[in-house]
């Protein structure tokens, strides 16, 4: 018999576990504090991007899947799985767990409750469980996908699961088995918090290795990719990363949550230098237009590329780095075009630019900036163009192919850590 759940939180966790529960022929009970969500999702209207969740939606709302306001009265859930947003405190990096606290609440006389929620080791002991009813089962299930595979993902990846007894374990077990193809099972909640969390803490520190080499490189005029490349090649230890922003709703958020679990020097010092890339390489793309036009005021720029990341696509806004960008940019005295296939004109205005067509960011101004590397990107031809200054984040453009256009069209390049 199919198992009934309830999935508490329509943000990206949990919109993309009901999708793929509902795939896999659960009921699920989607709930969301934010009505307009609500409203959206009774409709079919998927407010978030992620690849065939919108198809899954078509095909079982209604029937696999329903959305409300609350968990609905009158129906056995086997689960009641919270998937509510943990922020942090933008100005001290405390977490906010008051929205899992009221989650816990509205849980009275469910009989298994899991956290899949990212948290600081010991908040599903300590706020989840002194809410609930005497006797319930307590699992932490974390979530570990990437954006724009998260449906295939939630099936591949083993899916760790750690209980607050042998009982909670079990039921956790059972009710995961008919998603994930393989299951892990661990000692405690707390083992399985860290599991989250040491995973996106260790891809922080990966990237923040290679954008300090990055910077190492720039201040020594060699090419980071050139050093990266010649290290990693047929070399038996692990891979240097290439440099890169780093953003998204976890890897901006989770060092924050590991050093709430303990005192910490390496994860918050990788996030520290992540954090501050996005306005270095703003500043350095500010003297190369300086250096190119003798000022900067009045100049346009055009910034292909506003969501987080390019690959997987996905139009998710939160760690950007225009935000850190913007306020350099607004200094300086440009003016800044936009360009996104995936973001809205209304969201780059909300940011402070100007939205464009791809042939207009080329065609009307006097520098671009690519901030990421989305396909549509990749494949793009340099035409007949104003730009004179290109800073090209991922490198994308530096290709043979690519490299006797710019040098032809006096067009000065750059990347992280690297100007040609």
């Amino acid at each position: 018999m199919p198992k009934t759940v309830g999935v508490v939180g329509m943000g990206y966790v949990g919109l993309t576990l009901t999708a793929a529960m509902a795939a896999k022929g659960y009921r699920v009970h989607g709930v969301d504090a934010n009505p307009e969500v609500v409203q959206a999702l009774a409709r079919g209207r998927v407010h978030v991007y992620e690849p065939g969740v919108a198809e899954v939606f078509a095909d079982h709302l209604g029937t696999g899947v329903t959305v409300g306001h609350t968990l609905p009265d009158g129906v056995p859930l086997d689960a009641v799985i919270l998937c509510v947003s943990t922020p942090v405190d933008l100005a001290s990096g405390a977490p906010r767990l008051g929205n899992l606290a009221e989650a816990a609440a509205a849980c009275a006389g469910q009989r298994l409750v899991v956290v899949r929620s990212t948290v600081p080791i010991g908040t599903s002991r300590a706020v989840v469980l002194p809410r609930l009813d005497e006797g319930a089962r307590l699992v932490m299930a974390p979530e570990r996908t990437i954006q724009g595979q998260a449906l295939r993902e939630l099936v591949e990846l083993p899916q760790v699961i750690g209980g607050l007894d042998e009982a909670s374990l079990r039921e956790g077990v059972e009710l995961f088995e008919g998603l994930a193809d393989r299951i892990v099972p661990v000692s405690s909640l707390e083992a399985a918090e860290m599991v989250k969390l040491a995973n996106n803490c260790h891809t922080d520190l990966i990237y923040a290795y290679g954008n300090e080499l990055a910077l190492v490189a720039e201040q020594h005029r060699l090419d980071p990719l050139e050093v990266i490349r010649a290290a990693n090649l047929d070399y038996p230890r692990p891979d240097l990363a290439r440099p890169g922003y780093v953003g998204g709703g976890c890897l901006t958020k989770d060092p924050y949550l590991m050093r709430a679990s303990a005192t910490t020097s390496l994860v918050g010092h990788a996030r520290a230098l992540n954090e501050r890339l996005p306005s270095h390489v703003a500043g350095r793309l500010v003297d190369l237009i300086r250096e190119t036009f003798g000022e900067t005021r009045g100049r346009r720029l055009s910034v292909l590329g506003w969501a987080y990341k390019g690959w997987p696509a996905t139009d998710d806004m939160r760690g950007t780095p225009i935000a850190d960008m913007m306020p350099v940019f607004t200094a300086a005295g440009l003016t800044v075009l936009g360009h996104d296939p995936l973001v809205t004109d209304e969201v780059i205005r909300e940011y402070g630019g100007q939205p464009v067509s791809l042939d207009k960011a080329f065609s009307e101004a006097d520098a671009m900036l690519i901030v990421n590397d989305h396909p549509d990107y990749r494949g793009m031809e340099i035409g007949e163009t104003s730009i004179r200054v290109l800073f090209d984040s991922w490198r994308i453009l530096d290709t043979d192919r690519h490299a006797g256009v710019l040098a032809g069209r006096g067009i000065r390049y750059a990347g992280i850590g690297y100007t040609r």
